[in-house]
C-alpha cells in the first residue's frame, strides 16, 4: 500500500485517506462511485450521482515548513512514546438529495503538503466529472513495488492522473 496525496492506494483499492481501521471507518473508490462500510453501514454514491466531492479539515502545511515540521514531529512522537491516532477528515459528497458526509482518518502522518492536497482535490473533481478513474491509481500501484514515492513524485503522479 502507498499513499500518494490524500489517496491510500493498494493494488485493488483506492482510499481517501486510511484505509478502514478496527472501527471500519473508511471511504473506498471505485471505477463506479463511492462506498462506505461505516457501522455496518454498506452505502454507495454513483459518479454520475454526484455534482462534487472535497476533503475537508485535512491538516495541511506548505512545503517550506515541511522540514521543520517532520523534524519535530518526529521529536514529539518519541517522546510520546507512538503515532497517536491519526487526524479525522471529512469526505463532503454533493448528492441531488443533499449533502453527505463521510468520516475517514488521514493517512498522512502529520500534515499533507498544500500542493498535493490541491491536486488531490482537483482528481476528486475529476472522478465525479468522468475525467479521470481510480483504476488508473490501482494499475500504478500494481507496477510500483513497493518504493515509497517522494514528494516531488507523488505531485507528478497526480498530475499525470489529472491529465488521464
Amino acid at each position: 500500500m502507498t499513499m500518494v496525496g490524500l489517496f491510500w492506494i493498494t493494488t485493488d483499492e483506492v482510499y481517501v485517506g486510511a484505509p478502514p481501521g478496527t472501527d471500519a471507518l473508511g471511504v473506498r473508490l471505485t471505477e463506479k462511485g463511492v462506498e462506505t462500510d461505516g457501522a455496518g453501514d454498506h452505502r454507495t454514491w454513483a459518479w454520475e450521482d454526484l455534482r462534487s466531492a472535497t476533503v475537508e479539515g485535512a491538516l495541511v502545511r506548505s512545503a517550506s515548513r515541511r522540514r521543520l515540521a517532520l523534524a519535530v514531529e518526529v521529536v514529539l512522537t518519541a517522546a510520546m512514546g507512538g503515532t497517536g491516532d491519526p487526524e479525522p477528515m471529512l469526505l463532503r459528497l454533493e448528492t441531488a438529495a443533499g449533502p453527505e458526509e463521510l468520516g475517514v482518518y488521514a493517512a498522512a502522518a502529520g500534515a499533507y503538503e498544500q500542493e498535493e492536497f490541491d491536486l488531490s482535490q482537483r482528481l476528486l473533481a475529476r472522478f465525479v466529472d468522468g475525467g479521470a478513474s481510480p483504476r488508473a491509481l490501482m494499475e500504478w500501484r500494481r507496477g510500483a513495488g513497493d518504493t515509497a514515492p517522494k514528494p516531488s513524485e507523488r505531485q507528478a503522479l497526480l498530475r499525470k492522473w489529472l491529465d488521464g
